[in-house]
């Protein structure tokens, strides 16, 4: 269940100039199910106002801002994408009592998603906490498991741009459940418990934000694993075709993008700034790749912290992903 759709945050400059159109006068909110049924399939945007993860996690907690911050980053961006463009509203965490609500926001967000994705959009969701993982993965999982109808067990390929594996193993006592740091780790076992491969691609892995017991968890799993500092201009070819084999050998991919994966200069408004990072001009090349690789179901970016976001350049490369990763939907 979606809890609002505020259009509010879509406002910005209005150019005198023909074809001179930007993200704000063009994107629309989502007709209710059953209330339009000739609505074109595109690009939805989806918020997770969540950041109860980051909290289990002992993170700066903020990031549950982050959808509105993004949006209104996105929204003065001039706008080239062919594709119409949803706002689908905010899937928000509710408290209740003990419960910090995270694990019925993420149900919420699972059912959210695989009912865009079944309408044929492109579902872009807008963290919130790295815990958004969990709940993009299951609405893509749910999607295709309906869609399979009996058939071989989909494929899921999972990339990753990220600092950290997020590969902790949760602690399944009270009050120690998952957190935004182990979104991967739940998606193995869940995929373990339904039959189905666990495919999971990595990259801008920090090995000093990183315990070597994650990096023994990742090689048991088969992650395909590149550290920031390997990830360079030299290196973007040779990664390019990894990620090219990686995506050959699956049905659907899922890209996740936790800001912190960016050098703190770049985006500074995060739960855990990087020292080293990846540049956005390193990135941009091979989102670009999956982009157009013809399997791209479903987008999420996480862990946009407003309240330490400097000049809002996280928020501003957070919405040139979007507008990148878009230009083609």
């Amino acid at each position: 269940m979606t809890e609002w759709i505020d259009m509010s945050t879509w406002a910005g400059r209005e150019d005198p100039e023909p074809n001179s159109l930007r993200w704000h006068q063009m994107i629309e909110p989502l007709p209710a199910a059953g209330k339009a049924t000739n609505t074109p399939a595109g690009i939805a945007l989806l918020g997770f106002a969540c950041d109860a993860g980051v909290a289990r996690n002992h993170g700066r907690v903020g990031a549950a801002a982050g959808p509105r911050a993004i949006r209104k980053a996105l929204a003065n961006l001039a706008w080239h994408q062919r594709s119409p463009a949803f706002d689908a509203g905010d899937v928000a965490c509710h408290p209740h009592g003990s419960d910090d609500g995270m694990e019925s926001a993420q149900s919420r967000l699972a059912g959210r998603a695989a009912a865009l994705l079944d309408a044929g959009h492109l579902p872009v969701v807008l963290g919130g906490g790295h815990e958004v993982a969990y709940g993009s993965w299951s609405g893509l999982a749910r999607h295709l498991e309906n869609a399979a109808s009996g058939k071989t067990a989909p494929v899921i390929g999972i990339i990753n741009l990220d600092a950290h594996f997020d590969l902790r193993a949760p602690l399944l006592t009270p009050g120690q459940r998952g957190s935004s740091g182990t979104p991967f780790a739940q998606i193995a076992d869940e995929c373990e418990r339904r039959g189905w491969p666990f495919r999971y691609a990595c990259l801008g892995v920090s090995r000093a934000n990183n315990t070597a017991a994650l990096f023994e968890r990742a090689a048991e799993l088969g992650v395909l694993v590149r550290e920031d500092h390997e990830i360079t201009a030299a290196s973007l070819d040779a990664i390019g075709d990894e990620l090219d084999a990686f995506i050959a050998g699956c049905d659907r991919i899922y890209l996740t993008i936790d800001l912190d994966v960016l050098p703190a200069s770049e985006a500074p408004g995060v739960s855990a700034p990087a020292a080293h990072g990846v540049s956005l001009a390193l990135l941009e090349p091979l989102v670009v790749r999956l982009r157009d690789s013809q399997k791209l179901a479903l987008v999420d970016l996480a862990e946009l912290n407003p309240s330490f976001d400097v000049d809002g350049r996280t928020a501003k490369s957070a919405a040139r992903l979007i507008h990148q990763l878009t230009l083609d939907a």
